[in-house]
């Protein structure tokens, strides 16, 4: 599309997904289209649950959903009479085939503070299991949530220069619309980067010049262990491991990304007392998970790891429990209309080119 830099592609995207939603809905298409692909069951994931935010500027809207939009999707899926169910009971109804009744599972993934305050008083109105997928760095209160970084450098500047590769460039930051292209610009750059060390280098140069503290916002966003102590201690509440640092798997040495794997588990153990059995990969995209860590989880012995590609779950999953897809609660999308679109499979059905498993 010539003319269309990434920031324009970002918006077209997220429009035609919202129309694709909405024609689904009006369309009726949804209903006729469920039997077909709604499958057995769904995995929802989120990543902050707070009451929304009034800035204009909020490029990582699409992480958080308010309470109120958690209990609409609740009370949807219990009008469904789809059972809500915990990490471990979907493992076992998958390995064992028991789908006389769909199912649903919420996971939280991160370890934020709001999980805590906001997102578990609502799942417990429902008697709702909840998984939450901990980055150990993060509840140690030395994590790099860098995004949240960007976005804090971003808000507090009319204008940001960077060094990409031997290019100079002097982003506008003076609006809230040329603060999201330049947070869009410099999100894709640093995603993109070759390893850990590069982006670490380079959003740390970003918060020096833009007096941003990052372990202050990790501090003041995640949850600490004594609070992932008294998050745990509710029954509703499996913890699973989602690495040391919230690295990109992917682009680690083997080795790194079985410890990432491996030493995140044995940190949340050690400082809850109970086993860690499901994983979360930190991205979870094609980018940042596939077979090698597909059966890196398996071989670290996790029952379930779940990625952010988006699907229903299909009988046939049950023979790739570590590269399960989940249906995204996106802040973008906070319409209950879409509910019945999002339950149905129909959304993520068209996403996946109507293939049932898309996990490779």
């Amino acid at each position: 599309m010539p003319g269309v830099g990434p920031p324009e592609m970002k918006q077209l995207r997220n429009n035609v997904i919202r129309a694709g939603l909405g024609a689904l809905y009006f369309s009726g298409a949804h209903h006729l289209l469920r039997p077909l692909l709604s499958g057995v069951g769904a995995i929802f994931m989120l990543h902050h649950v707070r009451p929304a935010r009034e800035a204009a500027f909020q490029p990582n809207r699409h992480l958080e959903v308010t309470p109120d939009f958690l209990r609409a999707t609740l009370c949807h899926l219990r009008s469904r009479d789809i059972d809500i169910v915990s990490m471990d009971e979907l493992q076992e109804r998958l390995a064992q085939g028991r789908f006389a009744r769909r199912f649903a599972a919420f996971t939280l993934d991160d370890g934020y503070r709001d999980n805590l305050e906001f997102a578990l008083p609502v799942l417990r109105e429902f008697d709702a299991p909840l998984t939450v997928y901990i980055a150990s760095d993060f509840a140690e209160g030395t994590g790099r949530l860098w995004w949240t970084a960007l976005e804090a450098a971003i808000a507090k500047t009319e204008q940001i220069d960077v060094q990409i590769g031997n290019a100079a460039l002097r982003l506008d930051a003076t609006t809230p619309a040329a603060k999201q292209a330049a947070f869009d610009r410099l999100h894709d750059w640093l995603r993109a980067l070759p390893g850990e060390h590069d982006l670490e280098r380079e959003i740390e140069a970003l918060c020096a010049r833009h007096d941003v503290d990052m372990a202050a916002l990790c501090r003041s966003l995640c949850l600490s262990w004594d609070e992932v102590e008294r998050l745990a201690a509710d029954p509703l509440v499996t913890i699973g491991a989602h690495s040391i640092s919230h690295c990109n798997l992917a682009k680690q040495s083997g080795e790194i990304a079985a410890q990432e794997m491996t030493l995140s588990r044995a940190r949340i153990e050690h400082a809850l007392g109970r086993t860690v059995q499901h994983f979360a990969y930190p991205y979870g995209d094609r980018q940042a998970a596939g077979e090698r860590e597909f059966a890196l989880a398996a071989s670290a012995g996790f029952k379930t790891a779940v990625t952010t590609r988006p699907g229903m779950l299909f009988a046939e999953n049950a023979g790739q429990l570590t590269a399960l897809p989940r249906v995204s609660l996106n802040g973008n999308y906070q319409d209950a209309r879409i509910l019945p679109v999002l339950t149905s499979g129909a959304a993520t059905a068209m996403w996946n080119g109507f293939r049932r498993i898309a996990a490779a």
